[in-house]
């Protein structure tokens, strides 16, 4: 009797212990899902895809990184912000704010596996509305980035001519009056035949943006063609895009070095060189080549427009974003400082057969590649092949970066209605077209006749004006509020370490001061958009390029605002509320343990 009431009494007591411990286990799988990212309401009720392999991301996210700036922003900044001087002020950006940053962006979209609008959201619900912006800026960004190559798209299928069009001046197009078969110097009266073939020929463009002056049906065939291009690529969201950065993100490399080696045997390729590298030390004293250096790394890698955190969202969880990062980005500027030694021994070689300053020909934004470049090749030899391969690096240069712009928008879509609007269009591939679409139909302004005047308003105001704006709210939202010490925890959650002190230093102090300082000058410092060195925008134009930047700003208040309205309590407690993030990771160090697991099994 003893020794069955002693049993009764040990069965009813590891009963208890096993309630208890299982109580417990569900308490800590409870934080331990916590942790990862619940599943949005709004989500689709597909399972999130993933790239295929590993190698697509970092593919992707390059071919982002490196685009038509690096071609022609990055050399012009360079040799007219002290040259060889300028990489010193460029690479301590690189090291203090782009990778600091982009390893941030990744790490908060592979870890809440969201695009910016819903990751912001559940990071900083007070700052919700600085991912919405993103979104708006990238997809702002992709309607007039398409026009680019669709000028690409004209010059290839006319670089396969017996002669090319741009390189003498006996065309119907051409002013013979003021048309130079070379580079005109200090002739201000005259322009070259590349210039007159993309100013009359391809834009047909009037005396400025008050004269819209029709469509250009030519333009508008190609446009539609850029844009069919774009969906083909991406329409199966990242299991497409990711087969076709193979080819798009390694293809322009090959023509990149092919063009070096060409280039610096060139005569005159040496002073080009030297024009581009020589230093200028009294250019650091200057703040706006600092300015320059950090906006230059904001727009190369991508920071603050949503794509590296919509690519992201697509990895495993576990995925080393810390290689990555430093993949990305020191590709990015490798690949910068490549495209300048190849524009600029081009632009020696051109100062060569001209006899004319490397300063009368350098020049910045599109004219750099579609008009020097194109002058260049027309003396070239053999340059009936090294023109249709140049326009083929550009447009693969291009497509790169769309593709992530325009995933961009349509992550947002299927993350936050991505049920509803399935009920509409039935397939993810109609939304895709939808976007496609609407981004086309906001394209049309640029390829009117005064379409150029249009596109370079919006480049002023929403990769210059906005973007800084942008890049203050995210930071503010995610290492000061938000916290390094959760973006630790986060990373240590995904890769097993927490970040080095370098990165907690440049998340806590540096980059919120850079930034901070970046934006206070870029504000003291504006100057209103231009057109080449001559055409001023009208009052009206300004107002309106404005209210292009508003349209991607606009969204940092009003969703702010909305989240103090909708939440409850006095202003005090919703406040604390609204910068308290949605995803809890105070427990991370109460998340079970194999042996913990295990007792529980064996219980």
């Amino acid at each position: 009797m003893g020794v069955g009431a002693d049993n009764k009494t040990e069965s009813t007591s590891s009963k208890f212990t096993l309630q208890q411990l299982k109580e417990k286990e569900e308490v800590e799988l409870g934080h331990a899902e916590a942790m990862r990212p619940a599943k949005d309401d709004h989500q689709s009720a597909e399972p999130r895809e993933t790239w295929g392999r590993r190698l697509e991301f970092v593919l992707a996210s390059v071919g982002y990184a490196v685009g038509l700036g690096n071609v022609w922003r990055f050399p012009y900044l360079c040799y007219r912000s002290g040259g060889g001087a300028f990489l010193i002020p460029y690479l301590i950006m690189l090291f203090l704010c782009g990778i600091p940053l982009l390893f941030m962006e990744f790490t908060v979209g592979q870890y809440t596996r969201l695009g910016p609008v819903h990751s912001l959201a559940k990071i900083c619900p007070l700052f919700k509305g600085v991912g919405l912006a993103t979104v708006v800026i990238s997809y702002v960004l992709c309607t007039y980035y398409n026009v680019l190559m669709t000028w690409a798209l004209y010059y290839l299928l006319h670089s396969f001519s017996l002669s090319l069009p741009w390189q003498s001046c006996n065309n119907t197009w051409n002013a013979v009056g003021n048309c130079s078969t070379g580079f005109p110097g200090n002739a201000t009266h005259l322009k070259s035949a590349s210039q007159q073939f993309f100013d009359h020929k391809v834009l047909e463009m009037t005396t400025g943006i008050e004269h819209a002056g029709g469509i250009r049906w030519e333009l508008f065939g190609l446009l539609v063609l850029a844009w069919a291009i774009v969906y083909f690529c991406i329409f199966k969201g990242v299991k497409s895009s990711g087969k076709v950065v193979y080819f798009t993100a390694t293809f322009p490399y090959f023509i990149l070095f092919a063009l070096l080696v060409n280039n610096v045997q060139l005569p005159g390729a040496r002073d080009g060189i030297l024009f581009f590298l020589m230093p200028n030390w009294s250019k650091l004293l200057e703040v706006q080549v600092w300015v320059n250096a950090a906006a230059q790394i904001f727009n190369s890698i991508g920071i603050s427009f949503g794509s590296m955190i919509s690519m992201a969202s697509y990895n495993k969880f576990n995925n080393n974003i810390l290689r990555d990062t430093y993949i990305v980005s020191l590709a990015n500027s490798a690949t910068s400082i490549v495209a300048g030694f190849v524009i600029f021994s081009a632009i020696g070689y051109m100062a060569h057969i001209h006899n004319l300053p490397v300063d009368d020909i350098a020049t910045d934004g599109p004219g750099l590649v579609f008009v020097v470049y194109p002058e260049v090749f027309s003396t070239m030899p053999v340059s009936q092949l090294w023109a249709p391969l140049f326009f083929i690096m550009l447009l693969c240069l291009g497509l790169d970066s769309q593709f992530a712009m325009v995933e961009v928008a349509v992550t947002f879509i299927m993350d936050g209605f991505g049920k509803k609007v399935l009920q509409v269009f039935k397939r993810k591939e109609l939304i895709v077209l939808a976007v496609c679409s609407v981004g086309f139909l906001l394209g049309i302004p640029h390829i009117t006749r005064g379409g150029i005047y249009v596109f370079q308003l919006m480049d002023h105001y929403t990769a210059v004006v906005s973007l800084m704006f942008l890049a203050f709210f995210e930071v503010l939202a995610i290492t000061l509020i938000f916290g390094v010490r959760r973006l630790s925890i986060m990373l240590e959650n995904m890769l097993g370490k927490k970040p080095n002190l370098f990165f907690r230093v440049c998340w806590q102090f540096l980059s919120p001061m850079l930034v901070l300082g970046i934006l206070i000058s870029s504000i003291v410092q504006y100057t209103p958009a231009r057109y080449s060195k001559s055409y001023t925008y009208p009052l009206w134009a300004e107002v309106v390029g404005w209210f292009i930047s508003l349209v991607s700003i606009i969204w940092i208040p009003l969703g702010a605002l909305h989240e103090l309205w909708t939440t409850e309590g006095s202003l005090l407690q919703r406040l604390k509320k609204s910068i308290t993030p949605t995803i809890d990771l105070e427990s991370v160090s109460e998340k079970p343990s194999g042996e913990s697991i295990a007792l529980f099994a064996a219980a």
